[in-house]
């Protein structure tokens, strides 16, 4: 399992990453809320551990941000601040469990598991959400800050995938061969004119555009001016 620890007390985080290694674990560790914030968007990891009270970005606004970009990674909350009106915001934010320090490791360990054991057995996922942007996979609709947008099906699946990989960059044989499934480059300006289109439909009435350009990368979904 990966897991990505943000946790600025160093003494504990190498505390509890050497026990998560020493129990099969992959862990990366981040000492403050900017990388750590870094590490939760542009990494995939099976569960998140992230500590409340953190330099740089607080724990919970990592948590906010990740749920934003439609992230369902399952997160376990790390704090001092144990009364109920804590637990109670820190699992409005988006976190799935919360547990107060200090803590013993064995507990920590068993509540990794059920989180894990949650989210595999979950609902498959029907809806998708970056910013204002939703997408229902069932009804097969799109909309932006509540008003409807009309796409073809290839829109619409090319949309969903950088919906599914919003905050990564997406290359173009990312985007050939999943959403067109085409295991070569055709050499034209395919991709170029589908992005143009989807533009024109998700960010043309918008202040804020979602759908950005990587120089000589590829395409990201995110928010930008």
């Amino acid at each position: 399992m990966r897991i990505l620890l943000i946790e600025d007390d160093t003494e504990a985080a190498a505390y509890l990453a050497k026990g998560l290694r020493e129990a099969g674990h992959a862990v990366d560790v981040a000492n403050n809320g900017t990388d750590g914030l870094f590490l939760a968007t542009t990494e995939r990891y099976d569960v998140m551990i992230v500590d409340r009270m953190l330099p740089g970005v607080d724990g919970l606004s990592i948590i906010q941000t990740v749920r934003n970009a439609g992230d369902a990674t399952p997160v376990l909350i790390l704090s001092a601040l144990g009364k109920v009106d804590d637990r109670v915001r820190g699992l409005k934010a988006g976190g799935d469990d919360y547990l107060v320090k200090p803590y013993a490791f064995a507990e920590l360990l068993a509540r990794i598991d059920a989180l894990c054991r949650r989210s595999s057995a979950g609902a498959p996922e029907t809806r998708l959400k970056v910013e204002d942007l939703e997408m229902d996979l069932l009804a097969r609709t799109v909309s932006r800050a509540g008003k409807a947008i009309d796409l073809q099906p290839r829109e619409f699946r090319l949309l969903e995938y950088l919906m599914r990989h919003a905050g990564q960059v997406v290359t173009r044989t990312m985007l050939l061969e999943n959403v067109w499934e085409y295991h070569f480059d055709p050499q034209t300006n395919l991709i170029d004119v589908h992005i143009s289109r989807l533009r024109q439909k998700i960010d043309k009435d918008f202040d804020v555009s979602l759908i950005q350009t990587v120089r000589g990368a590829g395409y990201t979904l995110r928010a930008g001016r």
